[in-house]
């Protein structure tokens, strides 16, 4: 693995667990000295881009592993459910590894991760609306709302892992449960 691979997945890891971290802290957790860390990294605001625009890559593939856009496209509720379900324990694990990025409000001040965030934002809106239609999900909520939803629970997932109240194998299984239990039609 590349330096600035490692020095990444350090600083990620580090802003995880204590978000104000300084940039001494981070070099600190990735090993290096201040210097080093900045032959690499011009400053903070290089670095949050670059953490920025690896959590959008990994929200991106999710929903591309996840098959979002051929469920949205789809009027099958089982579909809608699977893919939900599916798309939720992907959330699980960006939310363990990308916890940081989810509250990182500064990030809104960089307009190109602000675009693309909405832009993945809309394909997973999509995806709700279909299962609305379907029946899979409750019509009465609005489809971001839902949306806001599944980030709540992604929020939820990372305080909960950073405090330790749950293990990290079943925060999938809570996030999924969880969710479609309080949006699923009711029986």
């Amino acid at each position: 693995m590349q330096v600035r691979e490692q020095i990444i997945e350090a600083v990620l890891r580090r802003l995880n667990e204590d978000p104000a971290a300084s940039m001494a802290d981070l070099a600190e957790a990735a090993g290096v000295s201040r210097a080093t860390l900045h032959r690499h990294f011009a400053g903070r605001d290089e670095l949050i881009d670059e953490i920025g625009t690896r959590a959008l890559d990994r929200w991106e593939a999710a929903l591309d592993a996840t098959g979002v856009d051929a469920a949205a496209a789809s009027a099958d509720p089982e579909v809608h459910l699977a893919t939900v379900r599916t798309l939720l324990e992907a959330f699980g694990d960006l939310a363990h590894e990308h916890g940081w990025s989810l509250t990182f409000a500064a990030a809104e001040s960089y307009p190109h991760l602000r675009e693309r965030s909405d832009l993945l934002e809309e394909r997973e809106i999509a995806l709700y609306a279909a299962a609305q239609r379907s029946g899979a999900m409750r019509p009465d909520l609005p489809a971001r709302w839902i949306s806001n939803a599944v980030y709540g629970m992604c929020v939820t997932a990372r305080e909960s892992l950073r405090r330790g109240d749950v293990a990290p194998r079943e925060v999938a299984r809570l996030m999924a449960e969880t969710f479609l239990h309080g949006t699923g039609t009711r029986p």
